[in-house]
């Protein structure tokens, strides 16, 4: 057994595609690897910013000899097609197999050695490497992520030859850029290679200098009473920046400590990749701040200090001025006026149709969620404001945030301003969800805007691309309904979202809601003056019945109806005037579907077993609370005694009503108590009768678990039954009532999900 070691050493990587560089070099080599027949004990990628490398422990000298099995034609196939098997084998008919009428190729593939393999699984590598972004350098046809400088290539301690893009491979690399001396160095093996570079000043291991500046930053600052902000994705991009980080605590001036932290925060991350302070005193953030240095100062680091607080302080002098020009008297209405030249989408209007559509939204959200309407409606009107203010030009992730200081600032209620400043929660699974009810409120209409609205222009997400995050907006609402405990039928919404659409009419634009089918069609028509039609047109608009195409048009009564309808069917993309949507059906139905989908995907997160959400999802409820509330009830009695009597006592059922459904359509009429009926089919059809409308309030109320342990306790009764009539019997009336009785059993059982999903 033995090592490899390879280094592809460069320019600098961008710390952004390091880690995922390191993974893609580890997948790659190892699948070529595992194609060509070779193993290993250990394989582990390696990054800074000027190498790639890779360690392999316990490859084998010499690849194992291997036999190919390739299938042919059959025994006694045309002889083109024998002809043409043997061409692509390489072998004569009497080398072949005959094996249960299939002539069979055995293709020995004889044992090579390691060395001889490894460079094609190498360049290979390379060649194909996922990059990003990548660049020619000279006059090379060959990509890298920057130009390349030099392969080190050793396998068992010998250089292995190589040859890409104009880089030959060799057993030198270089340490630090400015520490080390600058000059080549021969490496052996990997111990080698690691000493070799810590001793010009290069920590090989991410994880490692991500310790490093954790530990010395942390010593650092609880020297001076501080403690380091946690901030992984900033501590992963200095990792990836610093070949020997050396952290420093600087100072700034605390003049800047008025500017809101999240801006002082974000400025040091952004623009200097510096790590925020928190005094332990007070708890607020210190007047310092934490740099990584990749290289150790003789005078310990002052000069650094001093340098990077002045371009620090020039920094943070921008954001006074742009907190004191935005807090000016009157901005939000200005900020307002702003939006309405911001083009959200092409097809969904601008940022102020958007805002629109929104406090629309919020005003039929708000009850759901027991929010006052009159909070929640302003605070919708002022969430996206902040998007015209300085402060969010210069840095865009602090959108609502700033937007929450602003309402403040102005001595809005405090609901408004904590709503504006939530309203983009959750933004990712990590993200917590809006606490307050006005908060949740806005955080819902913003969110499901922009799901119904793309789906209305058929901007849905694929398989494999979902540019507008409309995957993370569904999960966003579903754990906001689910912990809000919001009762909202989806169809609902989506009605609620194209009512909104009415906010267009007093903008002298035509909002056309589209059919599948309508291009070529009548529609309707008036002339001057005939408003009744449009009148209900409207009227169905509002109450969301759009059986055909609805025209909203401006409802200035002097207006031209029949020369803005004619603007609209024959020059449907002059100044814009049109916005073409899909019809509320299709998309009612596809945003339900993505839904579910998407709730599955939470729920087995969760470690609801698989069968019980396929369960309770077969009960068509467009409630997901309703839905959740189900699914968790169905699991929590399986789990229990009751669970293996309920489904013992629907399988029977079932059973027995499948095979008779294969002779035939089963009887749709309720069971009723026949004179001279066995005693054990009178006790089941009494309690079934009698157990319906329990099970219908017991649902209606969300009391899954003692309807399902009501289910449960038939169990008795039905094996008496079962076992103690004859289902099929001679006698059609008997046959037809106790069919029924099983039937309107099923339909019990159903009405808290589909049992027969479950394993």
């Amino acid at each position: 057994m033995a090592q490899l070691l390879i280094e592809l050493f460069s320019e600098e990587i961008p710390a952004r595609m390091q880690l995922q560089a390191a993974r893609d070099f580890e997948r790659l080599f190892g699948d070529r690897a595992k194609a060509q027949g070779l193993t290993w004990d250990s394989l582990k990628a390696y990054v800074g910013p000027r190498r790639l490398a890779l360690h392999v422990e316990g490859l084998p000298l010499e690849q194992a000899a291997v036999t190919e099995e390739v299938k042919g034609p059959k025994d006694g196939a045309p002889e083109q097609a024998m002809a043409g098997f043997l061409r692509k084998v390489g072998l004569t008919q009497d080398q072949l197999v005959l094996e249960n009428g299939v002539w069979m190729a055995r293709i020995e593939k004889p044992a090579k050695s390691t060395a001889e393999v490894l460079p094609g699984i190498l360049e290979d590598v390379i060649l194909t490497f996922p990059w990003p972004k990548s660049m020619r350098s000279g006059a090379s046809s060959f990509r890298w992520v920057r130009p390349l400088k030099r392969i080190l290539f050793l396998f068992d301690g010998q250089v292995i030859p190589l040859s890409v893009g104009g880089v030959t491979s060799g057993d030198l690399t270089q340490g630090h850029r400015v520490l080390s001396s600058g000059e080549a160095f021969a490496v052996k093996d990997f111990a080698d290679y690691q000493q070799k570079l810590r001793d010009n000043f290069v920590i090989l291991d991410h994880i490692e200098r991500q310790s490093l500046i954790l530990d010395k930053a942390n010593e650092a600052c609880a020297a001076a009473g501080c403690a380091l902000m946690d901030d992984h994705g900033l501590l992963e991009e200095v990792a990836g920046l610093n070949e020997w980080p050396t952290p420093l605590l600087g100072d700034m001036d605390p003049k800047f400590l008025s500017l809101p932290p999240e801006v002082i925060k974000t400025s040091m991350r952004t623009h200097q990749k510096y790590f925020a302070v928190r005094d332990l005193s007070t708890g607020k953030m210190a007047a310092k701040f934490v740099i990584v240095a990749n290289q150790v100062a003789s005078d310990g680091g002052a000069e650094i200090r001093r340098g990077n607080a002045k371009v620090l302080s020039a920094r943070l002098s921008d954001g006074v001025f742009f907190w004191s020009e935005d807090n000016r008297k009157g901005n939000f209405d200005a900020w307002l006026h702003k939006l309405n030249g911001v083009t959200f989408h092409a097809r969904l209007g601008t940022m102020a149709q958007r805002v629109a559509r929104i406090e629309a939204l919020a005003q039929v959200i708000a009850p759901l969620v027991k929010a006052d309407v009159s909070l929640a409606t302003q605070a919708a009107h002022l969430a996206k404001a902040d998007l015209a203010s300085y402060m969010v030009g210069e840095f865009p992730e602090l959108q609502g945030v700033m937007g929450g200081y602003y309402a403040e600032a102005a001595k809005l209620p405090g609901d408004v301003a904590e709503a504006i400043r939530e309203h983009y929660k959750p933004q990712g699974p990590s993200d917590s969800v809006p606490e307050g009810a006005v908060s949740a409120a806005v955080a819902l209409a913003d969110k499901i805007d922009t799901l119904v609205g793309f789906f209305a222009i058929d901007e849905k997400p694929t398989g494999s691309k979902d540019p507008y995050a409309l995957r993370r907006a569904a999960l966003g609402i579903l754990r906001i309904l689910r912990q809000h405990n919001v009762r909202a039928s989806l169809s609902e919404l989506v009605a609620a979202w194209y009512q909104s659409l009415l906010i267009y009419a007093g903008e002298g634009r035509a909002v056309y809601v589209d059919t599948d089918n309508w291009r070529g069609s009548a529609g309707p028509r008036w002339a001057e003056g005939e408003t009744e039609v449009y009148d209900n047109y409207l009227r169905d608009f509002r109450a969301g019945l759009l059986e055909s195409p609805v025209f909203v048009i401006p409802t200035d009564r002097d207006y031209d109806l029949d020369l803005q309808f004619e603007h609209v069917t024959n020059t449907p993309k002059v100044d814009n005037a049109l916005l073409t949507f899909r019809d509320f059906r299709a998309v009612s139905a596809e945003f339900a579907d993505f839904f579910a989908d998407r709730l599955k995907v939470m729920l087995k997160d969760e470690g609801v077993r698989f069968d019980v959400v396929e369960a309770g999802f077969a009960v068509k409820d467009d409630d997901m609370v309703h839905t959740v509330a189900r699914i968790k009830a169905l699991e929590s009695v399986l789990a229990s005694p009751a669970g293996t009597e309920l489904q013992a006592a629907y399988t029977r059922v079932a059973n027995i009503l499948n095979a008779e459904a294969k002779k035939g359509a089963l009887p749709s009429a309720e069971p009723k108590l026949l004179s001279g009926a066995p005693e054990v089919e009178t006790a089941l059809t009494q309690q079934v009768i009698a157990l319906t409308p329990v099970l219908e309030r017991l649902i209606d109320a969300e009391q899954f678990e003692e309807a399902l342990g009501k289910l449960a306790g038939l169990r008795g009764a039905v094996d008496a039954f079962l076992d103690g009539v004859l289902v099929n019997s001679d006698v059609a009336a008997e046959r037809e009532n106790r069919l029924s009785l099983l039937s309107a059993l099923r339909r019990l059982f159903d009405g808290v999900g589909d049992l027969s999903k479950l394993a």
